[in-house]
């Protein structure tokens, strides 16, 4: 799951732009279960906190606990905990997505897979837009380097780019 290849793409985008933009799927049942009150974006701090904690997790069906569970594992699993503010959760996400699109995935299909894998629902536009930033930036950050005469910078943003064009 930790792939360096997207490392550079991930240091240039904002994830802000897209984790805010990643809900709970089935988020009134989650909320009934759970017997508590959590925002529907997956990236909001108190939903963190609780999918970070566990608690009250064994409320929850296992269908829906098995997947909340490896979301928190996958991607809220810090070394220091006081990371968990910091932006690490975003930043391992954006790598997950792009490491999907550069599987061939379009849109469309990487919401079907993050919805199978975690239980998680962002719209497809909002995707392709992630996606159309990323590539831009990475020509944008090829185009400096170019000019700057770094030919590694170059060459790995190029090859992140030509990763997420394929």
């Amino acid at each position: 799951m930790k792939s360096r290849r997207f490392s550079l793409a991930v240091a240039y985008l904002k994830p802000v732009a897209i984790t805010d933009k990643i809900y709970l799927k089935n988020h009134r049942q989650i909320v009934s279960q759970l017997d508590t009150s959590i925002p529907k974006g997956a990236f909001k701090g108190a939903t963190m906190e609780v999918l970070y904690s566990g608690d009250g997790l064994a409320k929850l069906d296992d269908a829906t606990r098995d997947r909340l569970l490896d979301f928190a594992t996958d991607f809220l699993d810090c070394e220091n905990p006081d990371d968990l503010y910091t932006g690490y959760p975003e930043r391992q996400f954006i790598r997950y997505l792009l490491e999907l699109r550069a599987q061939g995935l379009g849109p469309d299909a990487i919401v079907d897979v993050m919805t199978d894998d975690y239980m998680l629902y962002a719209y497809p536009g909002d995707v392709l837009s992630f996606l159309d930033q990323a590539v831009r930036r990475l020509e944008a950050v090829e185009s400096l380097a170019a000019v700057e005469g770094d030919g590694e910078m170059e060459r790995r943003a190029a090859e992140a780019r030509r990763a997420l064009s394929a």
